[in-house]
């Protein structure tokens, strides 16, 4: 058993019937009245996000969780296949168990979060960033701007991320994966 003080992100929990993962939280102490916590749950089976608070010291059903280093190998329908990087097992995983799976390339290594107790995957956690080739982009036009200008791109994996007017087709490209947005271009 788990209390409020010991929610952080990627905590996994029992809650209504479900297994859900924390991916935000903010800790509240107003001026009057008892603390609380404030979270974003979401769903590991169904994908789906919920608000939630929870008043302070209350007691949570967490769950044991292992991480382990998959490498993705390609996508079929709905479903992901990864294959485990120390025995080489394989799994598929379906679409909602995956935070961003636009941003995600095949060989790409990620961390599978796994029940401990019947063993079953829960979710992916991407890395904090991923590099990824521009396939298509309009040209850019010099002078046509003030500010900060974007354009979309669409990259190697098929998502579609707005970039700076600079970035040429071939260019690779650095993709923070938690909002899906251009971080930097990457030189060879």
């Amino acid at each position: 058993m788990a209390t409020t003080s010991d929610i952080r992100n990627g905590l996994c929990i029992r809650y209504n019937n479900d297994i859900y993962k924390i991916i935000e939280f903010l800790h509240v102490k107003p001026g009057k009245g008892p603390a609380f916590v404030r979270t974003k749950l979401k769903s590991v089976t169904s994908g789906k996000v919920i608000d939630n608070t929870f008043p302070s010291g209350r007691k949570l059903d967490d769950v044991r969780v292992e991480t382990k280093k998959f490498q993705f190998l390609y996508p079929e329908g709905d479903s992901f296949h990864f294959m485990n990087v120390e025995d080489y097992n394989q799994i598929t995983l379906e679409v909602n168990a995956i935070d961003n799976p636009g941003l995600l390339k095949e060989g790409e290594v990620v961390t599978v979060l796994i029940n401990a107790e019947d063993e079953m995957p829960l979710s992916v956690d991407m890395p904090a960033t991923v590099i990824l080739e521009v396939t298509h982009t309009e040209p850019g036009v010099k002078g046509n701007t003030a500010t900060n200008a974007t354009k979309p791109a669409t990259v190697e994996s098929g998502a579609i991320v707005n970039v700076p007017l600079f970035i040429n087709e071939g260019d690779k490209i650095k993709v923070e994966t938690e909002k899906g947005t251009y971080k930097e271009r990457v030189k060879e």
